[in-house]
């Protein structure tokens, strides 16, 4: 019987999780913290042990078969917190035919260390991994759908006319985020979870491993933020966060960084959007930096202190964090769609395009990004120019738009016009 939450809230990677646990013997699900892994993973689970309940880890250190002989398939949330579980399934798995038998949850990835002392086995092949996000604004009721990107993808999306939306209600969307239990909470209440959150990994989460210096880390933090939806590199990063006299304390600073990166990666809080390089005509001139995003706009704001009404007048700051907003919409949307999120860059004349999607069966569409309905034509010009200099052209092109309510194929360069709450897979 499902373990269901009388609240829950359909989510995107339940299909995923079903196709998975059909065709594996158990499913890992990496993601932030509450970001809702816990609740959709009860929504396919006929039993569940949580690991981060000191009786039940003590069992588990004891022997692990006192955790794994529930009705299936089994919940084993927080799984990394005893790391001998992750070979303990696979050979748990080895012994049966049956798929289907464990779900594994996780908002911390182990360190290198740990994962050469205590797993011994990759899983392939025996543990299928799904990566999890914050909601997008599709699932959580503030896009109508009415603009499917596969629609657009088979050339078929109509023209049609969406909801209206305020900035002030946008500017919300971005301070809230998308976790599940910031949906209901007062516009003036929602940037506390976000703040939370970002005082919990201060606190706590940082040091999982070893100690580190709070204060660095909140410096890092907010220069991330300062840089949301931008190819920052380290020496940026590095500026913000250490003063240095000489050669010495520059490789330290280095060494910190890199250290300090590594734990927000592995803690779900950061992830980079890799750069595209196929079909252009000039690809030694292609830039290969990522651009660095928080898991969800909201933790970015919080680092900067913004609130709705600072980013109502910051515009500049506000574009910002709306592109962080649709990207984080689109790698859900093209993970759903067994797809993938990159942005592209000339190193050379500087065209940048803001995301490329690229697609399973290796069609790609190319998107930009705008707060505004008046700089669309700038975008269509923007997307014209990549248009000409790729060998194999997109299948499709289209500007994102924050402030407008029109969902359209432009009738002379074939580009669409959708607003991001519209937008769903």
């Amino acid at each position: 019987m499902s373990l269901r939450k009388k609240e829950y809230m359909n989510r995107l990677v339940d299909k995923k999780i079903e196709d998975y646990l059909s065709l594996f013997g158990a499913i890992s699900i990496e993601g932030p913290k509450w970001c809702g892994k816990t609740w959709s993973s009860l929504s396919h689970a006929n039993s569940v042990i949580f690991l981060d309940e000191d009786e039940t880890k003590e069992k588990a250190k004891l022997s692990l078969d006192l955790i794994l002989n529930n009705e299936r398939p089994e919940l084993i949330d927080e799984w990394n917190l005893i790391p001998e579980v992750w070979d303990a399934i696979r050979r748990k798995c080895d012994d049966t035919t049956n798929k289907g038998n464990y779900i594994l949850t996780c908002s911390t990835k182990l360190t290198d260390e740990e994962q050469k002392e205590k797993i011994h086995h990759s899983g392939a092949g025996r543990i299928g991994k799904i990566k999890m996000h914050t909601m997008s604004l599709y699932e959580s009721g503030d896009s109508s759908g009415k603009a499917s990107i596969q629609d657009m993808l088979k050339g078929d999306l109509k023209n049609a006319i969406n909801d209206k939306i305020t900035l002030d209600k946008l500017a919300n969307l971005i301070i809230r985020g998308g976790w599940p239990s910031n949906l209901k909470t007062a516009d003036n209440k929602s940037n506390i979870i976000p703040k939370s959150y970002i005082e919990a990994i201060l606190d706590k989460d940082i040091h999982d491993d070893k100690k580190r210096d709070k204060n660095k880390m909140r410096m890092l933090l907010k220069s991330l933020a300062r840089n949301e939806s931008t190819i920052a590199n380290k020496n940026t990063l590095l500026r913000d966060i250490q003063e240095y006299s000489n050669e010495k304390e520059l490789i330290e600073s280095r060494i910190t960084i890199d250290d300090y990166l590594n734990v927000l990666n592995r803690l779900n809080i950061i992830e980079n959007q890799n750069a595209y390089s196929e079909n252009y005509r000039s690809p030694e001139r292609i830039g290969k930096s990522s651009k660095r995003h928080f898991t969800d706009p909201s933790l970015a704001c919080s680092c900067l202190d913004l609130t709705k009404d600072k980013l109502m007048n910051d515009l500049k700051t506000f574009g910002f964090m709306f592109e962080a907003l649709v990207e984080r919409d689109l790698k859900i949307y093209m993970e759903y769609l067994d797809g993938k999120l990159f942005h592209f860059r000339d190193s050379v004349t500087g065209l940048e395009v803001d995301s490329i999607l690229e697609f399973s069966d290796g069609e790609y569409a190319a998107v930009e990004i705008k707060l505004g309905y008046h700089q669309v034509n700038e975008a269509k010009k923007n997307l014209l120019n990549f248009y000409s200099n790729m060998v194999k052209k997109p299948k499709f092109m289209c500007v994102i738009v924050g402030y407008t309510d029109i969902i359209a194929k432009d009738p002379e360069t074939g580009i669409y016009i959708v607003p991001i709450t519209a937008l769903k897979p």
